[in-house]
């Protein structure tokens, strides 16, 4: 009934113009033939058992393999079914932060296809991670698995079983892009104070039929949340730089904007200095400065002159004027 209640408050609000963000579509009732199957328990719902099996009511006592320590009491879980058949226990519980100690050192980070992220921090150092390209690399034993359930009759326990293969290769991948985000963002929040991170559209980049696949495969969205979350946990700062911010095609050595760059073009020369530039390393430095004179304007640096009288022929002198 909660959730119920959210959603529709998220619908109404969403067209009333209450609520930022993309429209929000009209809540529906789940479908057994959803590929993702879940439910939510509060408090009053489910109990963890001294034996280390978890009780749902209506189910009884489930064994659980647990993948770690729960730190505090939870408020609730939900009980996941993946297309691939297996069953997941999400606990929602309070952690406490614990903060690294402070370094001096800051970073740059650049996302992207051929790399996942290039990363240039204060000291001058460029680091590259990257791209795994794991949907890739089981391309085609999912082509070879979809043609499969292709010649199974449908409705038929065979294409079940072939639906079913398909959705553990899907798995793996998305396990397999997952730990690897975790341990490129924990290593980025370890070794940086602070972590400055491009506000990109990834929806709308999605859009490009020729690079949606491989923006989905890179995975950026849940590498930025990924980063954000770590350092929340850890006491470091992520900021966005905006997104209209032209860092591929600015000179980071003397500010010379270039008129077009198509994605083709991965080193150019500079027309003002004849500085050659890698675009993704030259991108990462000009969001390293950017973000670092965007956070010194918001520590209390003055953007504008302070309010004051008028003098001579300035606007607001005239009595009366508007």
């Amino acid at each position: 009934m909660r959730d119920a209640h959210r959603a529709y408050k998220n619908y109404f609000d969403s067209h009333a113009g209450h609520r930022k963000g993309r429209k929000v579509g009209h809540p529906r009732f789940k479908s057994r033939k959803d590929t993702r199957q879940s439910f939510r328990l509060t408090r009053n719902g489910f109990s963890l058992r001294p034996n280390g099996r978890l009780y749902v009511a209506k189910v009884g006592e489930v064994k659980v393999r647990w993948s770690r320590t729960l730190p505090s009491e939870p408020s609730s879980v939900t009980i996941i079914r993946e297309p691939d058949g297996h069953y997941y226990a999400s606990f929602v519980v309070e952690v406490q932060p614990t903060p690294l100690p402070a370094v001096a050192r800051e970073i740059g980070v650049d996302l992207g296809i051929t790399r996942l992220a290039t990363c240039v921090d204060t000291t001058g150092a460029r680091r590259d991670i990257a791209n795994p390209r794991h949907l890739a690399g089981k391309q085609r034993k999912l082509a070879q698995l979809e043609r499969e359930k292709a010649r199974r009759v449908k409705g038929s326990a065979n294409r079940a079983k072939t639906r079913r293969r398909v959705a553990v290769q899907h798995g793996k991948v998305a396990r397999a892009r997952r730990d690897y985000h975790h341990k490129q963002a924990l290593t980025l929040i370890r070794d940086n104070q602070v972590v400055y991170v491009e506000d990109l559209n990834v929806a709308g980049m999605v859009l490009n039929r020729r690079l949606a696949k491989a923006i989905h495969d890179a995975g950026w969205s849940q590498f930025v949340r990924l980063i954000e979350e770590k350092a929340q946990k850890y006491g470091r700062i992520v900021h966005e730089v905006s997104r209209w911010l032209p860092s591929s095609k600015t000179c980071s050595a003397c500010g010379h904007i270039m008129g077009e760059m198509p994605l083709r073009v991965r080193t150019w020369v500079c027309p003002g200095c004849g500085t050659v530039h890698d675009r993704d390393h030259n991108a990462s430095v000009n969001i390293l400065a950017a973000g670092q004179a965007e956070r010194r304007n918001a520590c209390g640096a003055q953007l504008r002159p302070l309010r004051g009288e008028a003098l001579g022929d300035e606007t607001g002198t005239t009595p009366g004027a508007a």
